[in-house]
């Protein structure tokens, strides 16, 4: 029996290109957000806070950042952050200790999924970018990061025409063992 999440689960893709020129409202990024941030997250730490960058700011922003880029790449790059309406950074606090500092980026994966079917079912796209710009200084002094934090990455954003395949996943049973205790 397959249920609505389950299908939803299914069907959602990452839209990594063909974004329409429809604004992103950022009522409805709140919206998607208040819903997201009940992801699981250990201790109730709440690893995560939002930098948004509307349509409307979209150019703007992007010129700044395409000159964090070397000269020679800054065309390319402003054609591809030309591409998606709006972007939605997520930023994570950093904890020095491993375990901690690993389970808030496991709450961040989760808060980023919520975040994607969220915006599926309102037929928003969403793709989660982790490109080697989030490591640069250039860029987190750009966007205010703060040391003792990390830009988990840069979600594009956008309402898009086609719906692109799905590519299939592995079998369960190939990556799937089931415990089965000592055997006498």
């Amino acid at each position: 029996m397959s249920t609505d999440l389950a299908k939803l689960i299914r069907e959602r893709r990452s839209i990594k290109n063909g974004y329409t020129d429809q604004a992103v409202p950022t009522e409805l990024v709140k919206e998607l957000l208040r819903d997201a941030v009940w992801a699981p997250n250990h201790g109730l730490r709440e690893p995560w806070r939002f930098i948004y960058v509307p349509t409307e700011e979209k150019a703007e922003f992007v010129e700044k950042l395409v000159k964090t880029f070397p000269a020679e790449m800054q065309e390319n790059r402003r054609a591809y952050f030309s591409s998606p309406a709006a972007f939605l950074i997520v930023i994570m606090e950093e904890d020095p200790r491993q375990k901690q500092w690993d389970e808030n980026f496991g709450a961040i994966g989760a808060l980023i999924q919520n975040f994607q079917l969220l915006a599926w079912e309102r037929q928003l796209g969403v793709v989660w970018k982790t490109n080697p710009h989030i490591y640069d200084p250039k860029v987190r002094q750009l966007l205010g990061v703060q040391p003792g934090e990390k830009i988990a990455g840069f979600l594009h954003l956008g309402y898009f025409n086609e719906i692109p395949k799905a590519r299939a996943r592995t079998a369960i049973e190939e990556k799937l063992t089931v415990y089965e205790g000592e055997r006498e």
